[in-house]
């Protein structure tokens, strides 16, 4: 008997097919005294592991390619912690085997991390997966993972680690859902990278029977059990006419009556060039740098291979516009030359800007590097800083372009409330506002990203949020200056629309949002556009919000 079930739909599309759950999680090593002769070996044993588990992490990495990259680069990291190695170090010395000591040091971080509320506790999905990569090595058990099958299928987990996500095969799994994670999770990230159809934070998710046939829409959210033909055919024939649209839509990004909304994309680095290139970005609305400083967390870049890395995605868009976010240190992506290890809360510490203007010198050579990078080019640069709290932050940062003789359009990111009710304020410093949407719902609502429980509160179709937008749309028009938007909010078809209503002046997104962004937005008018943003403003819940807007839209 057909049975629908909702969770959160992050990445477009629909899949039908039989579930298959990923394997089971590495079960916990015996607790065993060793003999004190024998601790030197066990601890290289452990660090063999730790390297070995590092080394595969990257290699994933360079195959995915683009964000994938960066965040499992991020994962190595972790692996390699030299504070959890030290702990793994003393528990072998005191009578552990390599493969309990690297349990109890990880499940003593783990506990740690979540007891003091820190920021990085949403990432213990990427933390349980290192610690089972090195202990499935010491035990020499086959790694937990995506299932073998040689028909497609619907992959069902707790949670994706990155390294599962990264290197899913689309023409086998044909969409995932999750039990955990949110709207901005990495595996949320992830599979719109891929295309891959998603829905994440379903409770019950992992009760599906393996063989069971579902059909998961990963626009709507919803999961239908059992489908009956009907459905299937219902499902099928939207998912075609979706395509068809799709097709159609070419050209820049516009609304039916032709106001133009640049439709940009957001890149981790040359390696997502391509794709932007192919889905017809009008540019790059968001470039994260942070991927050059990841190689390497205790030394920065040098200017020159930054230089090279910057130049390679400037020559890409020829007379398109291109806007840098310079390094966003600090929280979920520390670096030990410069952020603080013992920072009780990360994420309301130093972080983003912050870093940057207690290491001038590493701000210095990334400005200097862009310009540069752009010399002798006909690109439309753009430089913003990450975490800009207030004007005095902003002219820091406009100040320090200059210093470098950048010859860009200096703009802040809005990621902090304070940004947004005092946007107009900051726009005395800086020529353009970007919205970081992920970020500014974490901050204002007090709710972790990388939290499933707390995922309603990450929808970025909360009214508050809404409004948070509209306030820094308005204080750009008032100064005759643009604001876009860079976070995920971009990607959701009908919330550009909402956005253009809003006040917002482009869209920044992954690249393969953009052709279902762009024939949303050519399906209404301006006026449209405005009135659904002004009903989901006076909603008072998210999915109120989405219904209000979308009952606008559809003449209802």
């Amino acid at each position: 008997m057909e049975t629908t079930l909702r969770g959160v739909g992050v990445s477009h599309g629909v899949a039908i097919g039989e579930v298959r759950h990923m394997g089971t999680a590495v079960l916990e090593p015996p607790a065993k005294q060793i003999p004190a002769a024998d601790a030197e070996r066990e601890q290289g044993r452990a660090r063999q592991a730790v390297d070995a588990v590092a080394a595969d992490l990257i290699a994933r990495g360079n195959l995915a390619g683009g964000e994938a990259q960066a965040v499992l680069e991020a994962q190595a990291m972790m692996a390699q912690d030299p504070e959890l190695m030290a702990d793994v170090d003393r528990r072998i010395a005191v009578g552990s085997t390599a493969e309990r000591a690297v349990y109890d040091a990880f499940a003593a971080y783990r506990a740690l991390l979540a007891g003091a509320g820190e920021y990085l506790a949403g990432r213990v999905a990427d933390l349980d997966d290192v610690r089972n990569r090195i202990v499935a090595r010491l035990l020499g058990v086959p790694m937990p993972g995506v299932p073998d099958s040689d028909e497609p299928y619907v992959l069902i987990a707790r949670d994706l680690a990155p390294a599962d996500t990264a290197l899913l095969d689309p023409t086998l799994v044909l969409g995932f859902v999750t039990e955990e994670g949110g709207p901005t999770s990495h595996s949320a990230i992830l599979a719109r990278a891929l295309g891959v159809p998603a829905v994440v934070a379903l409770p019950g998710a992992g009760e599906l029977a393996e063989g069971t046939v579902i059909a998961v829409d990963g626009s709507t959210g919803e999961i239908f059990v059992e489908p009956s033909a009907e459905k299937k055919a219902q499902l099928q024939a939207a998912a075609a006419q979706r395509k068809a649209a799709l097709a159609a839509s070419t050209g820049p990004g516009a609304t039916s009556d032709g106001h133009k909304v640049p439709l940009l994309a957001n890149v981790g680095g040359p390696a997502d060039v391509p794709a932007a290139v192919a889905a017809g970005a009008e540019g790059v609305g968001l470039f994260r740098t942070e991927f050059l400083f990841l190689d390497d967390s205790k030394n920065a870049p040098s200017e020159a291979k930054q230089v090279e890395a910057y130049r390679q995605v400037l020559e890409a868009f020829p007379e398109g516009r291109v806007v840098v976010r310079v390094l966003d240190a600090g929280a979920d992506k520390p670096l030990d030359f410069l952020t603080p290890a013992d920072e009780p809360n990360p994420a309301l510490g130093v972080r983003g800007l912050r870093t940057l203007l207690d290491h001038p010198d590493v701000l210095r050579t990334q400005l200097t590097a862009l310009a540069k990078a752009a010399e002798g080019l006909p690109v439309h640069l753009e430089v913003m800083a990450p975490m800009v709290a207030d004007r005095v932050d902003a002219k820091a940062f406009a100040d320090a372009c200059r210093a470098a003789g950048l010859r860009a359009k200096f703009g802040a990111m809005v990621e902090i409330p304070s940004a947004a009710l005092r946007a107009r304020s900051i726009l005395r410093e800086v020529e353009f506002l970007s919205l970081g949407t992920n970020d500014l719902a974490q901050y204002t609502f007090a709710a972790d990203r990388q939290v499933g429980a707390v995922s309603r509160l990450q929808d970025p179709w909360q009214p508050a949020l809404l409004d948070l937008v509209a306030l820094s749309a308005e204080a750009a028009r008032a100064e005759g200056k643009s604001c876009g938007v860079c976070g995920e909010a971009a990607s959701d078809p009908l919330l550009a629309c909402v956005l253009i209503g809003l006040g917002v002046t482009s869209l920044s997104m992954g690249a393969a949002s953009i052709p279902y962004v762009r024939a949303s937005l050519a399906k209404y008018t301006l006026a449209q556009c405005e009135r659904a943003a002004a009903a989901a403003r006076a909603a008072d819940s998210a999915e109120e919000a989405r219904d209000a807007a979308q009952g606008v839209l559809s003449g209802e």
